[in-house]
């Protein structure tokens, strides 16, 4: 979808003539719903390019500050702690608990033709992603993410590009998280007492 603005070019030799400038509009429509089971509560889990490997169960979160990398991942990507800077301000987990960060790490995320480098916070917690991806990468890269709609779009040579979510692999992850809960089975016996 394009905006088309109108101008007038001021030249005496010439005369006034309208000029049209297309503008990219990021956005979502019915049509951005077909491939999409609905309704649904998925969180936008996609495929991305870091360092130059394709890294599944990444997380976008348009709430997080930071982006997240964890321990699978560092070690799959063949980092080492001397690539790592300090970073030294302590984490909230998705539990609730403080997780202090073994440091920072800059690496690109290529998406399409377009590379943005983004520093990871590499903390050592269980998740069921390997990264998150968050505010810093989504506004470098100019886009607009829908959880409703499964997509990111951003704009890209003129164009609007997009990242379709992957909602079987975000549904696998709600099962993973449970059977990973310690108390899962206490909590859902005490469900049924009451």
């Amino acid at each position: 979808m394009s905006v088309a603005r109108l101008s007038t070019e001021n030249n005496n030799s010439k005369p006034k003539r309208a000029r049209i400038e297309a503008s990219l509009v990021l956005g979502f429509s019915a049509d951005d719903k077909i491939r999409t089971i609905q309704p649904h509560d998925n969180a936008l889990v996609v495929t991305l390019r870091i360092k130059g490997y394709d890294v599944k169960r990444v997380l976008v979160d348009q709430g997080n500050p930071v982006e997240i990398m964890y321990p699978d991942l560092y070690k799959e990507l063949n980092l080492k702690p001397e690539n790592l800077t300090a970073y030294d301000s302590p984490l909230v987990s998705f539990e609730g608990k403080t997780v202090t960060p073994r440091g920072q790490i800059r690496l690109p995320i290529q998406t399409s033709s377009d590379v943005v480098e983004v520093d990871f916070i590499v903390v050592n917690a269980y998740s069921l992603y390997t990264a998150i991806v968050a505010k810093p990468w989504l506004h470098a890269l100019e886009t607009v993410s829908s959880t409703l709609y499964q997509k990111v779009k951003y704009p890209s040579n003129g164009q609007v590009k997009e990242i379709v979510g992957n909602q079987s692999m975000a549904r696998q992850g709600i099962v993973v998280a449970i059977l990973h809960r310690p108390n899962a089975e206490s909590s859902a016996s005490t469900e049924r007492n009451l």
